[in-house]
């Protein structure tokens, strides 16, 4: 193992190389034309521009990225997240031309990125999941019908879904009749496949997921778990870990019902489960996997102590994690914070532009993971996300307060960014008091 080309860009680019890093091993790092000034660049051992700023033709070009693994005659490929991370062709590609794919086995990220299709996986290896439809639903009739047997409200689901993409939701014949071919039609232009499923509406619920990484062989373990409750539009905010409304039986019980899940299927690197948690039913149901490291994986890294990048590239290339779950230990509680260019006050809109002051809070157990920098131009073409900031302390109280010390020290100009609004949210009394669920920004009217 001498060389890892990274397909992708951002912070989590720089997080990878990073890793690469401390394990003396060569980075390479891939660039549209719009990003040849960002960090990862810079940090790489060697980078390779890939096309044009749009994604289409540069992070979401398998020809044009693997044609650079080639020339850097690199020996993996990492995906990081987003992009092509859960794209079975490009997993597939790679391991045909004799690179090494840094995630699962392109099978399995085939099956596990059919959300229908992962409900039944996950279903018969006793994982409890939403009541909804067996399998696609193929027209509104067949909604309707199942619809008397689950009871409305239902979701209408895209199954190559993800971000609310495709997603309505139907509390009568009428929304179905409606909302149907409003959900195809986003789902076929969001992911080129307008297949749909159903599943019962839960309205209120937290949502907890499961950190995983499997041997490839049979072997797992898992991190724990992380809580994603405070949402915008189906986008998490502020992420936490450990789930402080679980009680310790519980707990043992997901995790354990989750790792169990993960071993028979022979799953390879890291992974997560995601779950919404009825806290009146004390009752967990299968929302989805992700077949990537997760945005949010910090949190889980920081009250474990484990490198889940390192992992990946561990099992990679020597089938071993690493680690046994006896020796994976919880400590402390830790939060982050997503950090976006855009303005709260103009409805979230994107705030692109060039960075002339910036300073980070900082401070004992404060991590922040981001590729910016002062005099950096952020550019219009990608996510909105610019930085994580994570805290650790003793207890989530404690982790709170010392969110909001950072982040009230942190200053980001002359861009927009969602500052305010974290730290608003780091103090709101519901917050504070672990009193709300995944509707808690839209039902308190926290966004006019």
């Amino acid at each position: 193992m001498k060389k890892v080309l990274i397909a992708n860009r951002g912070e989590i680019a720089v997080r990878i190389i990073r890793t690469l890093k401390e394990m003396d091993i060569a980075s390479v790092a891939v660039y549209s034309s719009g990003d040849k000034d960002s960090l990862h660049v810079a940090l790489a051992d060697e980078a390779y521009c890939i096309g044009g700023p749009k994604s289409a033709d540069s992070y979401l070009n398998i020809d044009n990225i693997l044609q650079a693994a080639l020339m850097a005659k690199a020996d993996a490929v990492h995906p990081g997240y987003g992009f092509l991370s859960e794209t079975p062709e490009f997993a597939k590609r790679t391991e045909e031309l004799g690179m090494i794919f840094i995630g699962p086995a392109p099978e399995t990220m085939e099956k596990m990125g059919d959300k229908s299709m992962a409900r039944q996986t996950m279903e018969k290896s006793g994982v409890p999941v939403i009541p909804g439809s067996d399998g696609i639903v193929k027209s509104k009739d067949e909604v309707k019908k199942l619809a008397e047997t689950i009871t409305y409200p239902i979701v209408i689901k895209a199954v190559s879904g993800g971000g609310g993409k495709g997603m309505r939701f139907a509390h009568s014949d009428e929304d179905v009749d409606k909302l149907y071919d409003e959900a195809k039609k986003e789902a076929k232009s969001s992911f080129n496949d307008d297949r749909l499923y159903i599943e019962k509406y839960i309205p209120k619920a937290r949502h907890i997921e499961i950190q995983v990484i499997g041997d490839g062989k049979g072997g797992a373990i898992h991190l724990f778990e992380r809580d994603c409750s405070i949402q915008r539009n189906n986008q998490k905010l502020l992420e936490e870990a450990p789930a402080t409304i679980l009680s310790e039986s519980e707990r043992d019980d997901i995790t354990e019902t989750t790792r169990q899940a993960i071993a028979k299927l022979n799953y390879r690197g890291a992974g997560t489960i995601e779950y919404l948690y009825v806290a009146a039913e004390k009752r967990f149901y299968f929302i989805e996997m992700n077949t990537r490291v997760q945005v949010e994986h910090t949190v889980s890294e920081e009250v474990t102590g484990i490198d889940i990048i390192r992992a990946q590239i561990n099992v990679a290339f020597n089938n071993d994690i690493g680690i046994t779950q006896d020796q994976v230990k919880l400590s402390g509680h830790a939060i982050e914070a997503r950090i976006n260019a855009e303005d709260p006050d103009n409805r979230f809109m994107p705030s692109p532009g060039k960075i002339d002051k910036l300073h980070f809070g900082l401070g004992r157990n404060v991590r922040v993971d981001t590729h910016i920098y002062n005099g950096y131009a952020i550019p219009p073409y990608y996510d909105s996300m610019i930085a994580k900031i994570i805290v650790k302390a003793d207890n989530r109280k404690d982790a709170l307060f010392k969110l909001k010390l950072v982040l009230g020290e942190t200053v980001i100009e002359p861009i927009k960014t969602n500052l305010d609004f974290q730290y608003y949210l780091a103090g709101h009394p519901k917050v504070l008091e672990n009193d709300y669920d995944i509707k808690f920004i839209h039902t308190e009217n926290i966004i006019e």
